[in-house]
């Protein structure tokens, strides 16, 4: 629950506006895809298993502000995404926003040492 009070700001769509357009049929939100990209790389799962996560797990499905009832999506989805940043040069966007909100919270210190 914390994930998703904590960390809604870091992952809107915005940042993302530019590598992902507006036109043609809605698709799942860059926000939540970078937040589904954190979560992965947290519990060391494969893209697979990400795709299981967002459609079998309570805590997942509050993070990402998914209804209960809501599947998941393709397991190559997050793959792409990622691609996509990185066509944009946008690879570390995630990681940078992330950084920051830690910074801000006093979670991380200088040079990336956590706070004690």
């Amino acid at each position: 629950m914390r994930v998703r009070d904590e960390l809604a700001g870091v992952f809107a769509h915005e940042p993302f506006a530019d590598a992902f357009g507006v036109r043609g049929p809605a698709g799942l939100s860059p926000g939540m895809l970078a937040l589904v990209t954190v979560l992965q790389f947290a519990e060391n799962l494969t893209g697979r298993q990400a795709a299981e996560a967002v459609r079998d797990r309570l805590s997942w499905k509050y993070a990402l502000g998914r209804e209960l009832t809501e599947g998941g999506f393709d397991f190559t989805v997050p793959a792409r995404f990622r691609a996509r940043l990185v066509e944009h040069r946008m690879e570390r966007l995630v990681f940078d926003r992330l950084l920051e909100h830690c910074r801000q919270a006093g979670l991380v210190g200088a040079g990336g040492e956590a706070e004690e």
